[in-house]
């Protein structure tokens, strides 16, 4: 079992930054990919991005690509999430997510934290 708690969240203006983070619990969680993703009002859920099990593979949603980093400590059981740019239609719900296998399907992710909200003002 794999407990994960993010976060990080909250308010913030166009242009401006935050880092989530996610702190990961239970056996073996330094062997798991880990993702993040998030979710507006009315939209699905949707893959932001994830990091392989060592840290040294990444891959990112292309809305994102060059704005944020993600990256992990082994040694504090943490992923974290540098969003930097932060544009309205980034907010959401973000969520972390642990899984055996690197990739950008929800579904493929075993388990979830409870999610924390990021609002981007305009």
């Amino acid at each position: 079992q794999v407990q994960l708690v993010e976060s990080g969240g909250g308010l913030v203006q166009a242009g401006g930054s935050l880092r989530l983070s996610c702190a990961a619990s239970g056996r073996a969680v330094s062997t798991y990919a880990m993702g993040w993703f998030r979710q507006a009002p009315g939209k699905e859920r949707e893959f932001v991005a994830t990091i392989n099990w060592s840290g040294g593979n990444t891959r990112y949603t292309d809305s994102v690509k060059g704005r944020f980093t993600i990256s992990r400590d082994n040694a504090k059981n943490t992923v974290y999430l540098q969003m930097n740019s932060l544009k309205p239609e980034d907010t959401g719900v973000y969520y972390c997510a642990a899984g055996p296998l690197f990739a950008a399907v929800a579904g493929m992710y075993n388990y979830w934290g409870q999610g924390i909200q990021v609002t981007v003002s305009s």
